[in-house]
C-alpha cells in the first residue's frame, strides 16, 4: 500500500507534494516537530537538472513552517541574483501555508546573499572589534588594481629595465595567494611561471599594498572572506556569531574556497543547523581559488559524519544525453556516486566531433548553423554554448567574417573589447589621420 494511502501516516503538507522522494528526504533531514539548532549536518549531493534550487528552497520554507526564526536563518548563495530568486521561491512556498498560517506570508530570510555580502554585513557589525574603522570603504577589483598600480609606481617596479608584470596580473597573483592559501612561490611556480623572476619585488608590492589599504581603511573583496575568517578564529566571536543562526545553508559548496570552508567550519564547528548543497562533478571553475576538496571532504569533518542525501533524478535532459554525461563523469578518480536519471526518452543522440584546432571547430560550427537554417531553422532558433566568454572569440570571427548575425549573451563581443578596439583604432587612425576619434584613443595608449 502507498504511504499516501495508509489512514495512519499524515497526509504531506501541500508544499511536499510536488517534490521526489529523494528531495523531501533532504528537505525535511533533521526536522523534528520544532526546527531547531539540533539539526545534524546535512550533505545534499544534487546532480545537473536535479532540482537543487527548489529543494533547498523547500529546505529553508520547511525550517519556518517548523517554527524556525526566519531572522536566524543564514542562506549563502554563489551570486546576489541567486539569492534573490531563493527568496522569492521561499516566499511562494509559504504561500501555500495561508490557509493555516496567514502570517508566514510577510517572512523573508533576513540574512541571505553571496559569501562577500554577508561578510561586508557582519564586518561593519563587528568592526571595532577586529580591529577596523566602523566606516571603511571596499573597493571593487578594478579601483584596487588602481591602488596596486599606484603602489607599484612608488616602487620603482614600472621603471625596470625589463617590463613588470601589468597591474592587473599583480592584484589576480595577490588574490591567489589570500583564496588559495599558497605561498608566492607556489602561486608563481603553479599558475604565474613567467613571473618568476619578480618574486622578491612582489613581496614588497603585496606588502606596500596591504600597508596602503590598512592606512587608508580599505577593503577588497578577498579582505571580506580573510576578515571574516580571521574573525572566527577566536573562539569567542566565532561562537557568538555562530549562535546568531540557528540554521546556515549553502548552495553551489563545490565552488567555495579555503577560506570559505573555514569560516562555516568555525561557525558551526560540530555541524548542528548546517546544510550545504552542491554537485562535485560540477566542480569546474577554480572561482577565487575554489577547491573540490571542500565538498568532498565536508561529512568526515563531523563525528558522526554528516549525513548525505543524493538528488540523481534530472529534469532537464533526455535519457541518451545523460548516459554520455554519466561515462564522462565516472571517469572522475575522486567522486560522490551517482547516476543521472530521467523519464524523459528521445531517439535524437548527441554527437562527438573531432577537430584540429579552434578555427577548424568554428568553420564547423557555422556550417551546421547554414545547414540547419537552409532546413528553415531560423538563425534566432539556434544557440551556440561555450564554458567563458572568451571561448567564443574564434567563431565570433568566423559569423562576422561570413556576414552572419549574432547576438552575444555574456561578455561583450570579440569586436567590443577594448584591446580589440585599441588595435583597431591604430590602424583606422593609420589609414585614415583625419580621424580623430581614432586618433585620440590610439594616443592614449602612450604613457602620459
Amino acid at each position: 500500500m502507498n504511504a499516501a494511502d495508509d489512514p495512519h501516516v499524515p497526509p504531506l503538507p501541500a508544499y511536499l507534494r510536488s517534490l521526489n522522494e529523494a528531495q523531501r528526504e533532504a528537505v525535511v533531514f533533521g526536522c523534528g516537530d520544532q526546527a531547531g539548532p539540533f539539526d545534524p549536518p546535512l550533505l545534499v549531493i544534487a546532480g545537473a537538472g536535479s532540482g537543487k534550487t527548489n529543494t533547498l528552497a523547500h529546505r529553508v520554507a520547511h525550517l519556518v513552517a517548523r517554527g524556525a526564526d526566519p531572522g536566524r536563518i543564514l542562506l549563502l548563495t554563489f551570486t546576489t541574483r541567486a539569492a534573490d530568486e531563493m527568496g522569492r521561491r521561499v516566499a511562494r512556498i509559504l504561500a501555500q501555508l495561508a490557509g493555516a498560517r496567514a502570517a508566514t506570508l510577510a517572512v523573508s530570510i533576513g540574512w541571505s546573499g553571496t559569501f562577500h555580502s554577508v561578510g561586508a554585513r557582519l564586518l561593519r557589525e563587528y568592526a571595532g572589534r577586529v580591529g577596523l574603522a566602523p566606516g571603511f570603504t571596499i573597493h571593487d577589483r578594478e579601483d584596487c588594481a588602481d591602488l596596486m598600480n599606484l603602489v607599484r609606481h612608488e616602487l620603482g617596479c614600472s621603471s625596470k629595465d625589463k617590463r613588470f608584470p601589468l597591474k592587473g596580473t599583480c592584484l589576480a597573483i595577490y588574490s591567489s595567494i589570500v583564496n588559495t592559501g599558497g605561498t608566492l612561490a607556489e602561486v608563481l611556480a603553479t599558475t604565474y611561471p613567467w613571473c618568476v623572476e619578480w618574486e622578491q619585488d612582489l613581496k614588497r608590492l603585496f606588502l606596500g599594498y596591504v600597508e596602503a589599504k590598512q592606512a587608508q581603511q580599505l577593503l577588497d573583496y578577498d579582505d571580506l572572506l580573510l576578515y571574516w575568517a580571521r574573525m572566527m578564529a577566536d573562539p569567542k566571536l566565532a561562537r557568538e556569531v555562530g549562535e546568531r543562526f540557528s540554521h546556515i545553508l549553502v548552495d553551489e559548496y563545490q565552488d567555495t574556497n579555503r577560506l570559505q570552508a573555514a569560516i562555516l567550519l568555525r561557525m558551526k564547528p560540530d555541524g548542528r543547523g548546517l546544510t550545504v548543497v552542491g554537485d562535485d562533478a560540477q566542480s569546474i571553475y577554480a572561482f577565487r581559488g575554489a577547491t573540490v576538496r571542500n565538498i568532498l571532504e565536508f561529512p568526515t569533518h563531523f563525528e558522526p559524519p554528516a549525513r548525505q542525501v543524493t538528488l540523481d533524478r534530472n529534469y532537464r535532459s533526455s535519457a541518451p544525453i545523460l548516459a554520455a554525461a554519466n561515462a564522462v563523469i565516472a571517469l572522475a578518480r575522486e567522486r560522490y556516486t551517482k547516476d543521472l536519471w530521467t523519464e524523459r526518452r528521445s531517439a535524437d543522440r548527441p554527437r562527438l566531433v573531432s577537430v584540429r584546432d579552434d578555427a577548424d571547430q568554428a568553420g564547423y560550427v557555422v556550417e551546421q548553423v547554414l545547414r540547419r537554417r537552409e532546413d528553415r531553422i531560423k538563425l534566432q532558433s539556434q544557440a551556440v554554448l561555450f564554458r567563458a566568454a572568451h571561448h567564443s572569440a574564434r567563431l565570433e570571427l568566423e559569423l562576422a567574417r561570413r556576414n552572419i548575425p549574432y547576438v552575444k549573451f555574456g561578455g561583450l563581443k570579440f569586436l567590443e573589447a577594448a584591446h580589440v578596439k585599441d588595435v583597431l583604432a591604430l590602424l583606422r587612425w593609420a589609414q585614415n589621420p583625419r580621424d580623430r576619434v581614432s586618433g585620440f584613443r590610439a594616443i592614449q595608449l602612450l604613457a602620459g
